[in-house]
């Protein structure tokens, strides 16, 4: 944050409830923080797509922009923080949230785990943010044999 910005908890944002809850403890913490949320989802042409579909062809940006609003509207419902920002960009997650946290006070993500190996206490996506990420990074599990998050566990 060293170019006079605001304060901004960044939230990688992929429709999973893993990110749901992500967004949700980012506004638990924003206040705390003096830090607006900013929803960042990344969209990435799918591998089996390389050279079978001319580029900009399909609607991926749309999609993941439907999938971010979704997120929000699960997370917060017509109660959307202010503050809260959403974007899209194109490219891949790890590398666009590793960017983003460039600016930021704090990174939020969820662990997924659909890599290839089940168990891993880190996805590829998490695992590459709290390796390269400049800010803290806060990474948001599901435990096993759970279901829903946090929030509605404790509710």
């Amino acid at each position: 944050m060293s170019n006079g910005t605001a304060a901004a908890i960044v939230v990688g944002v992929d429709g999973s409830p893993q990110s749901v809850e992500a967004l949700r403890l980012a506004a638990r913490m924003a206040p705390t923080l003096g830090a607006d949320i900013r929803a960042v989802a990344a969209w990435d042409y799918p591998p089996e797509y390389a050279g079978y579909v001319p580029l900009g062809s399909d609607n991926f940006d749309e999609i993941t922009r439907k999938r971010v609003d979704e997120a929000v509207r699960a997370a917060f419902g017509d109660d959307v923080p202010a503050g809260l920002s959403t974007t899209v960009v194109f490219g891949h997650p790890s590398k666009v949230l590793v960017h983003e946290s460039e600016d930021a006070t704090m990174l939020v993500v969820g662990r997924r785990g659909h890599g290839g190996f089940r168990g891993m206490l880190l996805g590829s996506v998490s695992a590459a943010c709290v390796s390269h990420a400049k800010c803290p990074v806060l990474v948001i599990h599901e435990h096993p044999g759970t279901h829903g998050t946090a929030q509605d566990r404790h509710a």
